[in-house]
């Protein structure tokens, strides 16, 4: 059996990244480091402050987008014309349903079906269900471009062929230790000869080395299991605080006390969002009902971390309670919005689900977070945070909230310290710390 030789060599490739997010822009300015790389994202304002040097996702700094000399960037598609290997690092959300939204996938790839020529690589980073780039990208491209899908299935010498890969990102926005050059890159291809070309590509950047995949089925499952493990964890940890909450014991000093042995996992109880660990799973459990198999274990974990915001919320409202605070028209601070500390990034941020159920009970909440965009906030949530605490921190005055949540544990909070926080509330008010911020008796409430 002859297997296509059609596509481009290692030195021939002509790279453009699909999208510009959290994902796309690290990798484009570390291959463009290296290479000539188009960088596309439809989003013009994106574009622009990318072309003046500025990153507001804060994954790379000013010097690094310096030193990506051959990083170009475009929000023009026929620019595409002249690559000849994609990666698409487009979002995957879910809907209000909890389904998959492959719309930002598809119209990337729709994009790419009008500019692919015979011999060309599409690889995509985009977190998806076992089987989805096979099943649902390349009918796409086959439809839109007339080429046809180079597989191990179809490997004669057809000049009329594309070719498919799948990496899948590991990307962790906020982590300055954990870069996109340190996590070691999961790698595949649709033959033998492109899996090769795909590793040798990434194996330029990633300086710890790539796992070729046998498959991009494989591939794809082994990225969407990551973070449905971490998700069960959570999950685990989640209940266990639920019950040293009615034992009265608390879960921190537990969970020191477990991690003392070896090999017990460090995982922390709280709100499970972000793009990943409260995305991935249903993208697994989707292809799982698909196929006739109802999946029991990780749609419990799901239930379970999808519903603690219901229930620290029910936590503060009976501290209040006891301490005869008026529920109905109390003034609450809710700090942090970020779906994880140190970082702006929004993304299925579940404190909204606080924010949510605060206004159920017919709070007034204000939101503080020092690192989010207020302009997202708003079109994402319709939520417009503070943009600076009340002036009681400088005046040393009584402050004017019945309740403060501290969400997040963003080095700002943990800087400022109980004393400070505590301004910021009535003489009589309850202070609730989800994520340990602060040492365990200075606050009223921990999970």
């Amino acid at each position: 059996m002859i297997l296509n030789t059609l596509h481009p060599t290692l030195d021939s490739i002509k790279l453009a990244i699909i999208g510009l997010g959290y994902v796309g822009l690290p990798l484009a300015v570390e291959f463009g480091k290296k290479r000539s790389v188009i960088g596309f994202d439809i989003n013009q304002k994106r574009v622009n402050e990318l072309k003046e040097g500025k990153d507001s996702t804060l994954e790379t700094n000013d010097e690094e987008l310096r030193e990506a000399k051959n990083l170009t960037y475009t929000t023009d598609p026929e620019d595409l014309k002249t690559a000849n290997c994609f990666i698409v690092t487009v979002p995957t959300p879910i809907d209000h349903h909890n389904r998959p939204d492959l719309t930002p996938l598809t119209k990337a790839t729709e994009t790419l079906a009008k500019v692919i020529k015979p011999g060309d690589i599409v690889i995509y980073e985009s977190t998806v269900y076992p089987g989805c780039t096979e099943e649902e990208c390349a009918p796409i491209l086959e439809r839109s471009s007339g080429l046809k899908y180079a597989n191990t299935s179809y490997p004669t010498l057809d000049t009329s062929c594309f070719y498919l890969g799948y990496s899948p990102e590991r990307i962790n926005p906020g982590d300055k230790k954990h870069r996109i050059t340190s996590i070691k890159k999961v790698t595949s291809g649709s033959t033998p000869e492109v899996a090769d070309l795909v590793d040798a590509l990434y194996n330029e950047i990633i300086t710890v080395g790539t796992h070729k995949a046998e498959s991009i089925r494989v591939a794809e499952a082994a990225k969407v299991i990551e973070n449905t493990q971490r998700d069960l964890n959570i999950a685990l940890i989640n209940e266990l605080a639920i019950i040293f909450n009615k034992m009265g014991i608390d879960t921190e000093a537990v969970l020191k006390a477990a991690g003392s042995k070896w090999n017990f996992l460090p995982f922390r109880p709280g709100l499970v969002g972000g793009h990943c660990i409260g995305v991935d799973p249903y993208y697994l459990t989707h292809k799982a009902q698909a196929i006739g198999y109802h999946p029991e274990i990780i749609l419990a974990g799901r239930r379970l971390n999808d519903s603690m915001g219901t229930y620290l919320v029910s936590q503060l409202i009976k501290a209040m309670m006891k301490r005869r605070i008026q529920v109905e028209a109390a003034r609450v601070l809710v700090m942090g919005l970020a779906f994880k500390e140190n970082c702006p990034d929004l993304r299925n941020t579940r404190v909204v689900d606080i924010v949510t159920e605060l206004k159920d009970y017919n709070c007034e909440v204000d939101i503080y977070d020092p690192w989010v965009s207020i302009e997202e906030a708003q079109q994402e949530y319709g939520i417009t945070p503070l943009t600076s605490l009340p002036t009681s921190l400088e005046t040393g005055e009584a402050g004017m909230y019945d309740a403060i949540f501290l969400a997040v544990a963003h080095q700002q909070f943990k800087e400022m310290g109980a004393a400070t926080i505590r301004t910021l509330g009535k003489p009589t008010h309850v202070l609730y710390d989800i994520k340990y911020v602060l040492e365990p008796n200075e606050s009223d409430l921990r999970l």
